[in-house]
């Protein structure tokens, strides 16, 4: 479904509720099919989320988890320690495309048994769960921070533990944290250094109920609403400061493009700084929240504001080539830009094409990243539905502050 997005006022008031962290949500789902006993509020409820749920209640012998890649980390992890069950774990054609060799290899190495079914190195997964004795893994920390927090949501169920030695540099440390910050607060022993992550077993859930925060990640398209209209506050709810999510950077980043954050009790409210100066040139390090750097690059256009990201190593591996699909997207809309395996560099061109029709690749974070520069010029979003994949009501919560679109 191609959807016509535009704003005539360039002006964006309102005030917006988002559910839960889908992050957050999928490792609590985990740590709930592992501990019964935990009770979850505010669940996500987005794709990915639901595709998660289903999968941990399916007793079949095929489970398709279509394009939810944090579905197919966790679960090849949880399969593979639940004894007596048997798996194939398959998904889209690009899923089938994203490599989880690391994944399988450290899980192999500690027992697990798990064949790939067609290619070496992808899905889909053959697996056999089966009782883990071994208490001791290592693998490469600089691919994908979701190979890491698989592992250390099933160490407490192992029956000694887990220790985890990590080689190289850690991508998206955040993550991580948000992962032992989960299992801290659950009660379990958790440790983690720059190169060591240790989990003691556990037989029970210490702490049985969680509400989810809301998505930091989806309140980034709201950021990037706020620094490109003429005037706007935008109110989000519900959100805290110290959030366990690596993505509330967002604060500290769109400060520096003109957009101030303030916590109210349980919410945000976004708003422009008066009189503010945008820098020529933004240069942001993204490694430890790459899902921002869609947004940001768009943001950056929308102001005619310069940019150099870097750090983006992990975004060639995601729902589709992110860095080749920017690239392509923001050079139809008149951008200048350059990348190379890990960085993105983009030159403001001096004007902004109009009625440009915006490739999506089945890629939810595309649609929405793209969706506010329609404050600047009207634009189509090719395949709009993708959204759902992360976010559901995006397009009726932009409707709310003032987009219009029709869909065909």
């Amino acid at each position: 479904m191609n959807l016509k997005l535009d704003h005539k006022s360039k002006n964006c008031f309102g005030s917006i509720t988002i559910t839960g962290s889908k992050s957050e949500s999928n490792r609590l789902l985990i740590l709930k099919a592992l501990y019964p006993d935990l009770e979850i509020s505010n669940l996500s409820n987005s794709d990915d989320t639901q595709v998660t749920q289903k999968a941990l209640m399916n007793n079949e012998s095929i489970v398709d988890i279509h394009h939810a890649g944090t579905a197919m980390r966790f679960l090849t992890a949880y399969f593979s320690v639940k004894p007596n069950s048997k798996v194939v774990l398959t998904g889209s054609s690009r899923m089938q495309d994203r490599p989880i060799e690391l994944l399988v290899e450290a899980l192999r190495s500690l027992g697990a048994e798990i064949e790939y079914v067609n290619k070496k190195g992808f899905p889909p997964l053959k697996i056999i769960g089966k009782k883990i004795k071994v208490s001791q893994v290592a693998l490469p920390s600089n691919i994908s921070s979701q190979y890491i927090s698989a592992l250390m949501l099933i160490a407490p169920s192992l029956e000694n533990g887990l220790e985890i030695d990590l080689i190289g540099e850690t991508t998206s440390v955040p993550y991580i944290k948000m992962t032992q910050t989960l299992l801290d607060n659950l009660g379990f022993k958790t440790f983690f250094n720059n190169s060591k992550i240790k989990i003691s077993p556990a037989d029970k859930i210490t702490l049985n109920q969680w509400t989810v925060e809301s998505d930091w990640s989806s309140a980034s398209y709201f950021y990037s609403v706020v620094a490109i209209a003429n005037k706007s506050e935008i109110t989000l709810e519900s959100y805290y400061s110290g959030s366990l999510q690596g993505d509330s950077d967002l604060v500290q980043i769109y400060k520096k493009i003109g957009v101030t954050t303030v916590f109210n009790n349980g919410s945000i409210t976004l708003s422009k700084i008066p009189n503010f100066a945008l820098p020529e040139v933004l240069d942001l390090d993204l490694r430890n929240t790459p899902d921002l750097a869609q947004t940001i690059a768009v943001s950056c256009f929308g102001l005619g504001v310069d940019c150099n990201l870097t750090g983006l190593h992990t975004l060639k591996i995601k729902e589709t080539d992110r860095l080749e699909a920017l690239k392509v997207e923001l050079e139809k809309l008149g951008a200048i830009i350059s990348i190379t395996n890990d960085s993105l560099k983009l030159r403001f061109s001096g004007v902004i094409n109009q009625n440009i029709s915006i490739d999506t690749y089945n890629d939810h974070r595309m649609a929405m990243a793209f969706a506010p520069l329609a404050i600047k010029v009207p634009m189509v979003i090719n395949n709009s539905e993708v959204v759902s994949k992360s976010y559901p009501g995006f397009w009726e919560d932009f409707k709310s502050i003032d987009f219009q679109y029709d869909m065909n």
